[in-house]
C-alpha cells in the first residue's frame, strides 16, 4: 500500500472538475406569469391551425363540444369540463390522430332574456321584440368574449376564432332545416297536454330544466258525494240505496276547482264504511289508517272492486257540477285513500286517464298562476293565495275530513328555484312513440360506449320513461317554430316541410327576425289570408341538441356525424346527451356520438355544494392568478371524475407540491442532458445496465400511460407519472446516477450512457405530461437537445425511443428487484446512524451484507460497484443463512474524498492530489473510470 500523504493545508477547489447539472430551465414555475406569455405566443403563431395542418391525412377523432350557456363568468365546473376535453383532444394528437376541437356556446333562452329585461325592460312595455332580440344577441356576444378569455387561459387549444354559436344566422337556419326534416319524418305533433310550467318564466319547461326540492303543502282528505245512492248500492252489490261519499287525498288543493274525475284502480278492493260522518268509500287496505286520521270509528258494510265503480257519478265538493269515477292503473293503495282526485289539465297521469272518457279540459289557471276572474269563490287569486282559502271553504261546506302540513319533494324551475306545476297548454311535441323514436333511441344507446359504464342504465331509464318532448316555448329570444297554421282548423300547411326550408334561406341571411318580418304572401300566395305564423320558439335544448347537424355535419374538419365523443357533466344524461340523441335519431336514425363520457360535480373538501354563503367557492380565475392553470389542470387529472370532485385551497396546495415534484424531476433531467448531442447517443445494447433498466421502466410506465389515456383514466396517469418521478427516478435512479454523471469524464461512455438514458426518459416524460401540464411541457421542449426546431410539443406523438430490457441483459428484472430490496434494507439500517447524528450522508457509512446463500450469486457479479447502487462508501458481501439477510452498518473509518465524498482508504495516498481518492484522480488525470453496471 502506498504511504499515506499529509492532507494539504489549503484545500484545492475541485468543483471545476465535476460535471454538475446546469440548465436555464427555471426551478420555480411562476406559472401565473409565464403561462399568459406562452398563450400569447400560441395565438401569435396560430398554433391550433398549425397543428391541424400538420395532422392532415391522419385518422380523425372528433370530440364535439357541448355548448356552455353564454351567461356569466365561468366557474370551477366549467373549468373541469373544458380541461377534461382538452386532455382528451391532446392525448389523441399524441396518439397520432387529427383531433380538431371547435368550441361552442348556447346563446338563446330565458336566462339571457331575464338579464336583458333587467337592463332594457320587457317586450311590449319599454322595447319592441326586434330591438329586444338585438339586445339579447349583443349581450350573449359579450358574455362569450368573457368566457372565451378564461377558457383560453386554461390552456385549452381550439378554433377559438371560429367557434359555433347557436345564435349565428347559419346555425339558426340549419336548426329550422333540422326541424323540417324531423317534421317530414313524422315525429312532430301538436297537442294540448300538461307540461311543466313555470310562472316566473311564463313558459313551458323541458324535463332537463326541472330540479326537485323540499316544499310543505296542505294535504287534505275531501269527500265527494255520490250523486245516485242506488247506482252506488249496485256497485257494491247492495239492494237498498246508500248515501255515501268517495274520499280523495291531495296535496294540491288549488287543483280542486279543475276536478273532472276521481280515479280508482280496477283491481283494488274498495270498502263501503259506515262512520259517524256517514258512509265513506275507501281502499280496503287503507280503511284503518284513514279512519285514524279522521278521528272516526267505522264498520265495513260491503266490499267491491274498482272496476265496479267505473262511471259511477259524483258531485263536485263545492261546485254545481258532476265528477265521474274512472279507472286507472296509476292508482295505488300505498298512501292516501286509494282514490285519486283527477284534474287532467294539471297532471299527466290524470290527463291520460281522464282522456279515455272525455277530451274536455277544465283549466282555470292562467299562465301567470292566477285563476281566471270568473271562477266562483277564487277568481283572480293566485294558486298559492287560494290554497288555504280552498281548505277553509272545504271545511265550511262540510267536505273536509282532515288537513295537515305535508313536506315533500316537488318540481322546481332550476332558473328561479320556484315551484312548477303541470299545466295543459297548446304545445308542439316530438313524439316518443309516433315513428318509433323511443324504440330506436333505446337501440342506439346500446351501441354507444358509456364512460363510466353506469351511464347506459341512467340514460336508458330516462329515455324509457320520458314523455313526449315539448319543444315549444312562449318566449321572444330563440329560433321560431316556422310553421304556418290554418286559422280555422289549426292544421299546419300541407307544404310545411318545404316552406320551412324556404324560411331557413331567409333566416340564414338576417337571422330569426326574418320569420317575424316575413310577408307570408310571398310564400303562401293566394292562401296567405287563411294561415297565421306560429309564435312559439324552440326549446333551448333543441338548439343544442341539433348541434350534431348544425356543427359536426356542417364543418368539413368535423364531418360527418356521429362524433367520436361527447363529454359533459353527469346532469347531461337528462339534458344535452338526451336531447342530442332524440334529435339525431329523429333526423338520421342513429346516435350522434360513439362514446359519451360524464364527470361528476365539483364540491368542497367535505363534499358540500359550493356556495358564496358558505364561503367555500373556489374560482378558477383565482387559482390561475395564484397557482397557474397547470396546477388546476393537474388537479382535474388527478381527481377521479367519475364521482364528485373535491377541491379546496388546501387540496390545490397539495397538488401544487406534486406539480413541483414533477417539474423539479424534469429540470434535473434537463440539467444533466444540457449540451448532450443526440447524435452521440450510446446504442441501447451498449448502455450500462442501470440505464437500460430505467429505460425499460419508462417503457412500462409509458405503456400504462397510453392505456390510461385510451381508457380516459386520467387519475391513473397522475399516479403513474408522480410515482415514476418520485420513486423510480428521484429516490433511486437519479440518486444512484449522480455520482457517475458528476465524477466520470465528460465524454466517457459511463457518462454518455447516463445522458442517453435521461434523454430518452425526458422525451417520453415530456409527452406523458403534455396533455395535462400543457404550458409546462411547452416550456420544457426547447431545453431538450435537438428539439429547438420543433414548434410545439403538440406536433409530437408518443415517444418511440424507449426499448425493453434486452433478453441477455447483464442485470435481469429479477436481479434489479433483488437490488432494490437490498437497498431498502440498507437504508433501514442506516436510519439509526442518521438519527443519532453519527453520519450525515449515507456515504459516511460502510455496510456488511450477509445474503442468503441461494440468492447471493445474484449480487456477487457487481463486486465493488455495489457501493454505487447502495450509496455507501464500501460494501462487503458474503453468503450466510438460508432465508434472511443480515445488514450491518457502521461509520466509515476512512477519510472523505473532497471530490466525490466517498470515504476511501486510498484518500491521502497520492502526492499530486492528497485529498482525493484514486478513482477521482483517474477521472481527472488518467484514462478515466470504467463502470460495468451502475
Amino acid at each position: 500500500m502506498t504511504e499515506s500523504v499529509t492532507p494539504s493545508a489549503t484545500l484545492p477547489d475541485y468543483k471545476a472538475t465535476l460535471h454538475l447539472p446546469e440548465t436555464a430551465f427555471p426551478m420555480k414555475g411562476d406559472l401565473a406569469n409565464r403561462e399568459p406569455k406562452a398563450l400569447a405566443q400560441w395565438e401569435q403563431t396560430g398554433l391550433y391551425h398549425a397543428i391541424q395542418k400538420a395532422a392532415e391525412g391522419r385518422e380523425k377523432f372528433v370530440l364535439h363540444d357541448g355548448p356552455p350557456y353564454a351567461n356569466g363568468d365561468i366557474h370551477i365546473g366549467h373549468a373541469v369540463n373544458k380541461i377534461l376535453k382538452d386532455i382528451v383532444v391532446k392525448s389523441k394528437l399524441m396518439a397520432g390522430k387529427r383531433a380538431p376541437y371547435v368550441p361552442g356556446w348556447d346563446c338563446h333562452g330565458l336566462p339571457i332574456e331575464v338579464a336583458v329585461e333587467k337592463k332594457v325592460g320587457k317586450v311590449g312595455a319599454k322595447i319592441d321584440a326586434r330591438t329586444f332580440r338585438a339586445e339579447c344577441r349583443k349581450y350573449a356576444a359579450a358574455q362569450i368574449d368573457k368566457q372565451r378569455t378564461d377558457f383560453k387561459r386554461l390552456g385549452v387549444l381550439g378554433d377559438w376564432e371560429n367557434p359555433y354559436r347557436t345564435m349565428d344566422f347559419k346555425y339558426e337556419a340549419d336548426q329550422v332545416r333540422a326541424l323540417a326534416q324531423i317534421y317530414s319524418n313524422g315525429h312532430i305533433v301538436q297537442g294540448k297536454k300538461p307540461v311543466q310550467w313555470c310562472f316566473d318564466c311564463k313558459s313551458a319547461l323541458a324535463e332537463a330544466e326541472i330540479e326537485y326540492a323540499e316544499k310543505t303543502d296542505p294535504a287534505v282528505d275531501v269527500a265527494f258525494a255520490f250523486k245516485d245512492p242506488q247506482q252506488l248500492a249496485s256497485a257494491f252489490g247492495l239492494t237498498a240505496p246508500v248515501a255515501a261519499s268517495a274520499v280523495i287525498w291531495t296535496t294540491t288543493p288549488w287543483t280542486l276547482p279543475a276536478n273532472q274525475a276521481v280515479a280508482v284502480n280496477p283491481a283494488l278492493r274498495y270498502a263501503l264504511v259506515a262512520t259517524e260522518r256517514g258512509h265513506l268509500v275507501l281502499a280496503q287496505d287503507l280503511v284503518e289508517r284513514c279512519l285514524k286520521r279522521y278521528k272516526l270509528t267505522g264498520e265495513i258494510v260491503a266490499v267491491t272492486t274498482g272496476d265496479k265503480l267505473e262511471r259511477v257519478d259524483l258531485r263536485h265538493p263545492f261546485y254545481e257540477r258532476d265528477s265521474l269515477m274512472i279507472v286507472g292503473d296509476h292508482v295505488t293503495a300505498t298512501d292516501g285513500t286509494g282514490l285519486v282526485h283527477s284534474a287532467p289539465a294539471y297532471g299527466m297521469e290524470d290527463f291520460i286517464a281522464v282522456g279515455r272518457y272525455t277530451k274536455e279540459l277544465i283549466e282555470p289557471v292562467q299562465a301567470n298562476g292566477v285563476y281566471v276572474s270568473d271562477l266562483p269563490e277564487f277568481g283572480g287569486m293566485s294558486i298559492s293565495e287560494a290554497n288555504p282559502k280552498i281548505v277553509e271553504h272545504l271545511r265550511a261546506v262540510g267536505c273536509l275530513l282532515a288537513d295537515f302540513a305535508y313536506p315533500h319533494s316537488v318540481a322546481h324551475c332550476w332558473r328561479h328555484s320556484s315551484p312548477t306545476i303541470y299545466r295543459a297548454a297548446p304545445q308542439w311535441f316530438i313524439s316518443m312513440e309516433k315513428g318509433g323514436l323511443r324504440a330506436q333511441a333505446l337501440k342506439e344507446i346500446a351501441g354507444v360506449r358509456w364512460i363510466p359504464g353506469w351511464g347506459v342504465e341512467r340514460i336508458e331509464g330516462m329515455i324509457s320513461g320520458r314523455p313526449d318532448w315539448c319543444i315549444s316555448r312562449q318566449r321572444t329570444w330563440g329560433v321560431p317554430i316556422a310553421i304556418f297554421l290554418h286559422k280555422d282548423t289549426l292544421v299546419p300547411h300541407p307544404n310545411t316541410a318545404a316552406l320551412m326550408q324556404q324560411v331557413a334561406l331567409e333566416i340564414e341571411k338576417t337571422g330569426v327576425d326574418a320569420w317575424y318580418e316575413l310577408d307570408q304572401s310571398t310564400l303562401l300566395g293566394s292562401d296567405s289570408n287563411q294561415y297565421e305564423k306560429v309564435k312559439d320558439i324552440l326549446d333551448v335544448w333543441f338548439d343544442s341538441g341539433v348541434s350534431h347537424h348544425c356543427v359536426v355535419d356542417a364543418r368539413s374538419e368535423l364531418a360527418p356525424s356521429p362524433a367520436d365523443m361527447y363529454l359533459e357533466g353527469s346532469d347531461q344524461h337528462r339534458g344535452w346527451f338526451q336531447s342530442s340523441l332524440c334529435v339525431s335519431v329523429a333526423m338520421h336514425g342513429h346516435a350522434p356520438y360513439r362514446q359519451v363520457l360524464t364527470h361528476g360535480f365539483v364540491v368542497d373538501k367535505d363534499g358540500k355544494k359550493m356556495s358564496k354563503r358558505d364561503g367555500n367557492v373556489v374560482l378558477p380565475q383565482d387559482v390561475m392568478k395564484v397557482l397557474g392553470a397547470d396546477v388546476l389542470r393537474l388537479w382535474t387529472a388527478a381527481t377521479d371524475y367519475s364521482a364528485e370532485m373535491n377541491v379546496s385551497d388546501e387540496i390545490l396546495k397539495r397538488v401544487s407540491d406534486s406539480y413541483r415534484r414533477i417539474r423539479n424531476t424534469a429540470r434535473y433531467l434537463l440539467a444533466n442532458i444540457n449540451g448532450f448531442d443526440p447524435d452521440n447517443a450510446v446504442a441501447h445494447e451498449k448502455l450500462l445496465p442501470l440505464d437500460q433498466w430505467i429505460i425499460d421502466g419508462a417503457l412500462n410506465v409509458q405503456t400504462q400511460v397510453i392505456a390510461a389515456y385510451e381508457s380516459y383514466q386520467f387519475h391513473q396517469i397522475y399516479q403513474l407519472v408522480h410515482e415514476f418521478c418520485s420513486v423510480k427516478l428521484g429516490s433511486l435512479y437519479l440518486d444512484v446516477l449522480k455520482d457517475r454523471m458528476y465524477t466520470t469524464q465528460l465524454d466517457s461512455v459511463a457518462r454518455l450512457s447516463g445522458q442517453t438514458a435521461m434523454y430518452h426518459v425526458m422525451q417520453a416524460l415530456l409527452r406523458w405530461i403534455a396533455p395535462i401540464l400543457s404550458f409546462t411541457a411547452e416550456e420544457m421542449l426547447p431545453f431538450i437537445p435537438g428539439m429547438q426546431a420543433t414548434s410545439s410539443v403538440f406536433m409530437l406523438t408518443w415517444y418511440e425511443g424507449l426499448k425493453p430490457l434486452p433478453d441477455d441483459a447483464k442485470i435481469s428484472r429479477a436481479a434489479f428487484a433483488t437490488l432494490e430490496a437490498l437497498r431498502e434494507l440498507v437504508n433501514k439500517e442506516l436510519e439509526p446512524l442518521r438519527s443519532g447524528k453519527q453520519i450525515g450522508s449515507s456515504l459516511d457509512s460502510e455496510v456488511d451484507v450477509v445474503w442468503p446463500e441461494k440468492d447471493v450469486a445474484v449480487l456477487q457479479p457487481f463486486g465493488a460497484e455495489l457501493r454505487f447502487f447502495l450509496l455507501t462508501s464500501n460494501v462487503t458481501l458474503s453468503a450466510g443463512g438460508k432465508h434472511e439477510a443480515k445488514i450491518t452498518a457502521s461509520v466509515s473509518p476512512h477519510r472523505k474524498c473532497l471530490r466525490c465524498w466517498h470515504h476511501r482508504s486510498d484518500v491521502g495516498s497520492h502526492n499530486s492530489h492528497p485529498d482525493l481518492c484514486g478513482r477521482c484522480i483517474e477521472n481527472i488525470d488518467g484514462a478515466g473510470e470504467v463502470r460495468g453496471y451502475f
